[in-house]
């Protein structure tokens, strides 16, 4: 157990150390305090309820030091834990953030991209449980549904639009990771990447490349999927994010996705990083 334990401080130290702030000279309960209010228009810290002391040591955690790691604004935070959330498929926390996301400045048309954005990696099932869950919030806000269109392409335009997005943020492809697939279908996979993972999703608006690079990457995180965490890495990079905000972003999943899969993500951006 000792072992495991150091091996977690020593990776921790190595990934976190570029981004992390100091909290020794700052009350994070405060800061906590504070944090929630801004999200939840509520008081943290209560004692109250079934679970008081789990309660305490997550707020504390979560909005009085993670919050404090790293340079992204509040509104990038919650469009990170609504996607990862979304991604885990923790509808109840789903619903609570995404009002917090609103609280914050996120528009309603970000939030529903951003649920829209994890349809290529968790699928349409899970895609809709989420957008489901954010359309109750908007309900009960009183924003009418649908919301404005933001689709910009065409049958005909969505391969050239999904190709050019493609090839400034991934000119290798994968072309050579679908060769030798039966009956050659691995071409079939590389359109659909092409025409409808980049076409029909990455060319909508509202949200810039950059931007979903960074959220597809809490994504990945979340999955776990270590080879696409290497690919995307690049890809952020090539959309603009830089290391230090790649790593600040995984920092804020990790109270969700737990110490392992962030520590695995965080190994790779070092990884990347040292080459």
């Amino acid at each position: 157990m000792k072992n495991i334990i150091a091996t977690i401080a020593l990776v921790l130290t190595g990934c976190l150390s570029a981004t992390a702030q100091t909290t020794d000279n700052m009350d994070r309960i405060e800061v906590c305090k504070q944090n929630y209010r801004t999200l939840f228009g509520g008081e943290a810290l209560t004692g109250q309820g079934t679970d008081p002391e789990m309660m305490d040591i997550l707020q504390k955690f979560i909005f009085g030091e993670v919050f404090q790691t790293g340079v992204l604004t509040l509104k990038q935070r919650e469009m990170i834990t609504c996607i990862t959330l979304a991604t885990m498929q923790t509808l109840p926390q789903l619903k609570a953030h995404a009002g917090a996301a609103l609280n914050v400045g996120v528009t309603p048309e970000e939030l529903r991209e951003a649920m829209y954005l994890t349809a290529p990696f968790i699928g349409f099932p899970k895609m809709l449980n989420a957008v489901a869950t954010v359309n109750e919030v908007f309900k009960e806000r009183g924003i009418s549904l649908p919301l404005k269109k933001q689709g910009t392409v065409t049958e005909e335009t969505r391969h050239k639009a999904g190709k050019t997005i493609q090839d400034k943020l991934y000119p290798d492809g994968i072309a050579s990771v679908m060769e030798g697939l039966p009956d050659d279908m691995g071409k079939d996979v590389e359109r659909f990447l092409t025409d409808y993972f980049f076409g029909e999703i990455y060319s909508r608006g509202v949200l810039d490349l950059q931007t979903r690079e960074l959220l597809g990457y809490c994504v990945l995180a979340t999955l776990e999927a270590e080879s696409q965490l290497h690919s995307h890495y690049h890809g952020n990079i090539n959309a603009g994010n830089s290391p230090e905000t790649l790593t600040a972003a995984i920092i804020q999943c990790l109270p969700y996705i737990g110490f392992p899969a962030a520590i695995k993500a965080l190994r790779i951006i070092k990884q990347e990083y040292a080459k």
